[in-house]
C-alpha cells in the first residue's frame, strides 16, 4: 500500500501566488471594463439578452 506524500510549504506558497496573482488580474479587467462601460453608456444599453423559456420561467440573462 503506498503512503500518501504530503504537499510541502513551498507548493502551497506557489500556489497562493498563482491565486492572488489571478485575482489582481481580475480586479484589473474588471476596472478597466467598468471604465468603457462609463465612457459609452449607449453602448451599454444595446446589450443582448436571451429569450425567455417560453413557459415564462427563468429570467433574461445577458449573453457574451
Amino acid at each position: 500500500m503506498a503512503t500518501k506524500r504530503q504537499t510541502t510549504m513551498a507548493k502551497l506558497a506557489r500556489e497562493q501566488a498563482v491565486r492572488e496573482r489571478r485575482a489582481r488580474k481580475l480586479e484589473k479587467r474588471e476596472k478597466k471594463r467598468a471604465a468603457r462601460a462609463g465612457e459609452s453608456a449607449p453602448a451599454a444599453a444595446e446589450e443582448i439578452t436571451a429569450e425567455p423559456a417560453a413557459d415564462g420561467g427563468g429570467d433574461p440573462t445577458p449573453l457574451r
